[in-house]
């Protein structure tokens, strides 16, 4: 489920839950309070509605009992007993007719009407009923004087009547009654004035469930409605009726034989309560659709500033590091936002960081390939030379006594010989011959040497040069060659042989000077330089180059790419060797046409690791490296 999905069921059980739970437990409480004052309202208007119509009833009733007994109505002519009815009949607007019967007689009685504002009377056609209106035997023989009977209602000129019997006789089987209808119209204009919205319909019912007045408009003795039947069937109190109605009945006092009963619907007696339910229904609806709105637009802005970090945090992931977040607001998305873009800031900082370390780390490591790559290649240089030399020393030793025999007798037999003499030119031919051998078994024995036999000390490498150079200017004025000379201000302190570090430059600066034979410019440049923990000789010249496939092969021994013969091809290799001994390298570099670059590399002299013991003060040098004066 989404978060706006979630956010708005909070809302809706946060807010409108609560709210509804509550509203709808304050309506059924409402409901429940209504419904109790209904009925109690109910119960006092039935009660209300039954002693008004017991007094309205009892009024009319009481003035003509009252009235009849003043009158001897055995002793008046008829004449009289007409004017004593008709005084009768004025006692209450209620009278319809009033009639005086004896039962013995047979003929009907005459009664007399009520007159103008009373319930109209047909003589006619309502007089016989007078007489079997009341159960007149029972009334006779057992009752008393004054006695008052009610009997059934009937219905007279369109509207119920009660008929009414007055004992105005002795008691005996020829008792005499005044007899009157008391119509009941008036009872219902008195209910419907009476009722209200929240009372209900008010009716009047005789014991047989006939409705004799009613507040609303209905036929004569109409039966009362079967569901009301069975609220009247229990008696005093109130219900509610199968077909949704409130009830109340109450009895109608004097014992009149009618029952007062207060009908009300129950949508309309709730009708309040219901309204007031479709209100709050309404207003839950309303805030409802407005929380849900609300929730949307809110969820809407919400998701799509999320949609914004999680776009973020996915260009994160696939290394965009210089994304940014723009998220707007004051909130913790807003902390969020700037949080990511700290993190990516930082992330990108941290990835420039490793991109330069792994830069650097490459370097180094390539760094540290070649030294090792020159380092192995130096060892596997120093392998072949250490083999070469021990073969060279084997050689020379093994050659040079001969070799001294031969050019020894070749120079005695020139010396018995004239210059014209056929045979001096061929033992002039053996002579250097034998001398080409004895130069070649020197070298040899020259390259074969141990570097235990090197004698090291402190000795500034500048003084070596200056020397060297010295030594070899006559060559090379001989070749024309121009010898210009850099040397570094810094002290040049190294430890080593000098007549070995001499023998280096002179190797140098005749392979050099070879290499400047046949070109235009015959430049030679000699630096010196302090570089970190070394010191650095750079020979530079002009002269033909070495193509590239020869650079890895300069160093070998016997390997020359010389044009005239000079030598075997150990200068270099000796060179290389006598360097490496002193812990330095030599290294080479040569463009074919443009001249050649080697470079000395030599450790500066410390006295920490070289237990310095003895002071080097460095004086001239003679041609081979001779002159250095030493105290110690």
């Amino acid at each position: 489920m989404r978060l706006s999905q979630q956010l708005i069921l909070f809302m809706l059980a946060a807010a409108v839950l609560p709210l509804s739970g509550v509203g709808f437990w304050l309506l059924q409480r409402s409901e429940a309070e209504l419904s109790v004052r209904l009925e109690h309202e109910q119960r006092g208007v039935a009660e209300a509605a039954a002693e008004g119509a017991a007094a309205q009833l009892m009024g009319a009733i009481n003035g003509i009992s009252s009235s009849a007994g003043l009158i001897d109505w055995r002793s008046v002519s008829a004449e009289e007993a007409r004017g004593g009815l008709q005084l009768l009949a004025a006692q209450s607007e209620l009278i319809a007719a009033v009639a005086l019967v004896d039962p013995r007689r047979a003929e009907a009685p005459d009664p007399v009407p009520g007159g103008e504002g009373h319930p109209a009377f047909d003589g006619a056609r309502d007089g016989p009923r007078l007489a079997k209106a009341l159960p007149f035997d029972s009334l006779g023989v057992h009752g008393d004087r004054g006695q008052i009977a009610v009997g059934s209602a009937l219905e007279l000129g369109g509207f119920p009547a009660l008929p009414i019997a007055v004992q105005v006789s002795e008691p005996g089987k020829d008792a005499a009654f005044v007899v009157a209808f008391v119509g009941l119209q008036g009872l219902s204009v008195r209910l419907a004035a009476r009722a209200s919205p929240t009372a209900g319909e008010l009716q009047l019912v005789d014991p047989e469930n006939r409705v004799v007045a009613s507040s609303s408009k209905a036929a004569a003795l109409e039966p009362l409605a079967p569901a009301r039947q069975e609220v009247v069937a229990k008696g005093q109190g109130s219900g509610r009726t199968s077909a949704g109605e409130r009830v109340a009945v109450a009895t109608v006092p004097e014992r009149l034989g009618l029952t007062a009963v207060v009908s009300l619907p129950e949508a309309v007696a709730l009708a309040p309560v219901r309204e007031l339910r479709k209100t709050v229904l309404l207003g839950i609806g309303i805030t409802l659709v407005f929380l849900v709105s609300v929730g949307l637009f809110f969820t809407r802005r919400l998701n799509r500033r999320l949609h914004q970090v999680s776009g973020a945090a996915e260009a994160y992931a696939r290394g965009e590091l210089s994304t940014r977040l723009q998220v707007g607001g004051q909130d913790e998305l807003s902390e969020l936002a700037d949080t990511f873009n700290r993190m990516g800031a930082e992330l990108e900082a941290a990835r420039g960081r490793l991109l330069k370390w792994n830069d650097e780390l490459k370097l180094k490591v390539d760094e540290a390939t070649a030294d090792l790559r020159a380092a192995q290649g130096q060892l596997v240089e120093a392998q072949k030379l250490a083999a070469i030399g021990q073969l060279g020393a084997g050689v020379a030793h093994e050659i040079n006594n001969p070799l001294c025999g031969i050019l020894g007798n070749a120079q005695l037999m020139m010396l018995d010989r004239a210059e014209t003499d056929d045979d001096f030119d061929l033992l002039k031919k053996i002579e250097e011959s034998a001398k080409r051998c004895r130069d070649i078994t020197q070298n040899l024995l020259r390259f074969s040497q141990s570097s235990a036999r090197a004698d090291r000390r402190q000795l500034d490498l500048n003084a070596v040069v200056r020397s060297s150079l010295s030594f070899e200017q006559p060559r090379f004025e001989e070749t024309k060659v121009t010898v210009r000379s850099q040397l570094s201000e810094a002290p040049m302190q190294v430890w080593a042989d000098p007549e070995l570090i001499s023998q280096v430059i002179s190797q140098l600066a005749s392979n050099a000077r070879t290499a400047m034979l046949k070109t235009e410019a015959k430049q030679l440049e000699v630096i010196t330089r302090v570089q970190g923990e070394e010191v650095w000789l750079e020979v530079i010249d002009t002269g033909k180059g070495i193509p590239p496939a020869n650079l890895e092969r300069v160093f070998e021994p016997f390997f020359t790419t010389k044009d005239v013969w000079s030598n075997i091809g150990l200068g270099l290799s000796v060179a290389y060797r006598i360097v490496t001994e002193h812990d330095g390298r030599i290294e080479v570099e040569s463009a074919v046409g443009k001249g050649s670059r080697f470079t000395v590399r030599l450790p500066r002299y410390d006295p920490k690791k070289h237990h310095l013991t003895t002071a080097v003060t460095t004086k001239e040098f003679s041609a081979g490296g001779q002159g250095v004066g030493i105290t110690r």
